[in-house]
């Protein structure tokens, strides 16, 4: 993945476009997530990444080729059609919500399975494990030659379509977050008085969950559902801890969702070297790991940890 330690042209060439895809994934995915995990709706996110791909499957055995449109509506139908199925398993099963996500995600990402071995997709990258680990080590910048690069247009013109598609996504979630900042907050906190109010609680519930859609489609191909499902959950769950309010919530978790995508990929590739080894390691699993282990640090160190635990001494 990376041939030698340091800033120059190497990294450039491999870790620098990869680096920011990662980052731009898990901003986009953890900004949803902050709402999903205030209101105990996290299960959506990871439901959502695991439906992608019978999504993808279908649309590829549709057009008989992986490009990103058909890849993005196909995704984009599965994720609705799984909130759908999970909305109609709570509303006629009268099942706890937890449980009709468990059911509708696991069921829908075996079905993804199955048929993914049962097509032949010898011909393109489309794989279990491609699904699983995304391909966000070989999003390289072959043109990118060194830092001057940044400033020839013809090299930013090779720039990994990935890059601007996910760079569009975060920007587009950002924008409707900061717009609609006040209905999302007013109805995550207290619903009914967002009812006598007169906003559409439905409907914000609903473009909560789009937005998760819309991220976790435009991340998978690029970082595979592990990250997808890492940065919905444990960023925000981990900047709950470090605050009750919830402007600084969103800017820890963005925060660590920045750093889980950094750290994760540089001792995914630099690691190994460091200790002696010839071959990196997965990409995706080391983010997904490092984000959980500024989790299980914030669950031991962060201010509102502290405070609930002397809370409970008194």
């Amino acid at each position: 993945m990376i041939e030698a330690v340091g800033l120059g042209p190497d990294f450039v060439t491999f870790s620098l476009t990869p680096i920011l895809i990662g980052v731009l994934a898990a901003v986009a995915c953890a900004l949803p997530g902050n709402f999903l995990i205030l209101r105990r709706q996290a299960l959506i996110g990871d439901a959502i990444s695991h439906v992608v791909l019978p999504g993808i499957v279908v649309a590829f055995l549709v057009t008989g080729q992986v490009t990103t449109w058909p890849m993005m509506l196909g995704a984009a139908g599965a994720a609705l059609l799984s909130v759908g199925i999970i909305t109609a398993i709570r509303r006629l099963g009268r099942i706890e919500a937890g449980a009709a996500m468990g059911v509708t995600f696991t069921t829908l990402f075996a079905a993804g399975v199955l048929l993914l071995e049962q097509s032949d997709t010898s011909s393109v990258h489309l794989d279990v494990e491609h699904a699983l680990y995304g391909s966000l080590e070989s999003l390289i910048w072959l043109s990118g030659m060194g830092w001057g690069s940044l400033l020839d247009a013809a090299a930013l013109a090779d720039l990994p379509p990935e890059l601007l598609r996910m760079a569009v996504v975060a920007a587009a979630i950002s924008v409707i977050v900061a717009v609609f900042w006040r209905p999302l907050k007013i109805s995550t906190f207290d619903e009914g008085f967002a009812r006598v109010l007169g906003l559409p609680v439905g409907l914000i519930d609903l473009g909560i969950i789009t937005l998760a859609a819309v991220a976790a489609v435009a991340a998978f191909d690029a970082v595979g559902s592990i990250i997808v499902i890492a940065m919905f959950i444990c960023p925000p769950a981990a900047a709950r801890l470090m605050t009750n309010r919830l402007e600084r919530q969103v800017g820890w978790s963005l925060v660590f969702a920045t750093l889980s995508a950094v750290v994760g990929y540089v001792l995914a590739g630099y690691g190994p070297g460091w200790f002696g080894a010839e071959l990196s390691v997965s990409a995706a699993g080391m983010i997904a790991t490092v984000s959980g282990v500024i989790l299980v640090l914030a669950c031991l160190f962060a201010p509102q940890r502290r405070r609930s635990g002397e809370a409970r001494e008194a």
